[in-house]
């Protein structure tokens, strides 16, 4: 992404712009579920926001920058970590929140269409990773606290227990089409907080054993 594309995605104004920005960004993710990414054409952002396609052009210079704010916008306005005190019942709450979000008609198909388009767009694939790089980073602290509990071992690699709550609730988004339900999430979380207490998280664990 160039220097543009990055600094439109940053840039936090206030006032009549961030109202602009809002717009725009609403009707960047109407248009992304409804189409798909090869279809996003800034023209038609401007008119379904109802702003000059100059703005969009000035500020967001091309769908790709668009993607890259509207992905910065999604993390920011998720929901922040819950923290109960228990690892399992922390995952349960993270699998719970990617699995309504996902299963929302206007939110899966605009995952499913930024996911789409980041296998073959660069500039996607890498807001696609800052997104999710948010928001492993705002739950990771649940395994983080886990941890000093003594609920998992020392070294556990948090991240890696947070990717693997949402990895097969993304595998029936995009791979398998089985229902995507609460008892799944449910799943998904207990499955991931036993190998966590079981150790296999913790980094470099195959290279001390080997």
């Amino acid at each position: 992404m160039s220097a543009d594309e990055t600094a439109a995605g940053t840039v936090r104004p206030g006032g009549r712009t961030a109202r602009v920005r809002a717009a725009v960004l609403r009707a960047a993710g109407d248009a992304l579920a409804e189409h798909g990414f090869d279809h996003l054409d800034l023209a038609d952002i401007a008119r379904r926001a109802d702003v000059g396609k100059t703005t969009l052009y000035r500020r967001w210079r091309s769908p790709a920058g668009l993607v890259a704010d509207l992905l910065m916008d999604m993390a920011e306005q998720s929901l922040p970590r819950t923290e109960t005190g228990a690892l399992l019942t922390d995952l349960r709450a993270n699998a719970r929140l990617v699995q309504r979000t996902l299963t929302d008609p206007r939110q899966g198909a605009l995952f499913k269409a930024v996911i789409a388009a980041a296998t073959c767009d660069p500039r996607t694939a890498d807001a696609l990773r800052r997104f999710y790089d948010i928001r492993i980073r705002e739950w990771a602290p649940c395994v983080e606290q886990a941890v000093s509990r003594g609920e998992v071992p020392d070294g556990t690699d948090s991240h890696e227990v947070i990717r693997a709550v949402s990895a097969p609730l993304y595998y029936r988004l995009l791979i398998s089409g089985d229902p995507l339900d609460v008892a799944t999430a449910d799943r998904a979380a207990e499955a991931a907080a036993t190998a966590a207490r079981g150790g296999a998280y913790v980094r470099g664990k195959m290279e001390v054993a080997h």
